[in-house]
């Protein structure tokens, strides 16, 4: 990872504005803001023989508060906004393609060679499975659109400075391009077709619900008196 110190400063001066320089503040963020707005001024001030060695220490000093940003006070992180929708996306585990339930006695039942009818409802229960992963991407995609506007000034910030190939701001930035599905009319056809893919998988996903719904239906419709 190659950072840049101008796009380093930046951040800083970012971080600096998010944790506060007022009394109102907490102790802590305060002395931080403080620390950081500090050697700043004194890196972008300095004479042009310090001023390569000033920006380095600064930057070192913002990258190790970057590194430390989940353990900012309240109301200070940068991605505070998000931490409710990453916590959801970490469960769901986008990238595991293994069945999100009985995980282990559905691989042992597909190894067993079972016979049809175990195998159509085990293929049933992973098209399930696969298409509820997608709903729930959409419906955290959908609630990342509220908190847009300002992750995507972070987002923005980073990547200048070198520093978006975190996890947390590869899951940001996959939520990000997902939430600009939803605006307006798909215009690409890259686009245009990965919406298919989600669309199609929804009416199965309907289908199934509906095939479902009907074998329950059987199970309490009134008796004959």
């Amino acid at each position: 990872m190659s950072t840049q110190p101008k796009a380093v400063l930046e951040l800083g001066k970012k971080l600096v504005d998010n944790l506060g320089l007022d009394e109102g503040v907490d102790t802590l963020g305060r002395w931080m803001a403080h620390y950081i707005a500090e050697l700043i001024l004194d890196a972008e001030s300095a004479a042009p023989e310090e001023k390569a060695s000033k920006q380095e220490r600064c930057s070192l000093a913002i990258l190790d508060l970057w590194q430390h940003r989940a353990i900012l006070p309240n109301g200070t992180r940068p991605f505070e906004d998000f931490e409710p929708i990453m916590r959801s996306l970490e469960s769901l585990d986008p990238c595991d393609e293994t069945p999100r339930y009985f995980r282990r006695t559905r691989m042992m039942a597909a190894d067993a060679e079972p016979d049809t009818e175990v195998k159509k409802w085990l293929e049933i229960a992973d098209g399930i499975d696969s298409t509820a992963r997608q709903l729930i991407r959409h419906c955290l995609a959908r609630a990342s659109q509220t908190t847009q506007e300002n992750t995507a000034e972070w987002v923005a910030l980073l990547e200048a400075a070198g520093l978006d190939d975190d996890m947390d701001v590869t899951a940001l930035r996959i939520l990000m391009s997902e939430a600009d599905l939803y605006e307006g009319e798909a215009d690409e056809d890259a686009e245009r077709e990965k919406i298919e893919k989600q669309l199609s998988r929804l009416e199965t996903f309907q289908e199934v619900a509906e095939t479902l719904a009907a074998d329950l239906r059987i199970k309490i419709r009134p008796r004959d008196t």
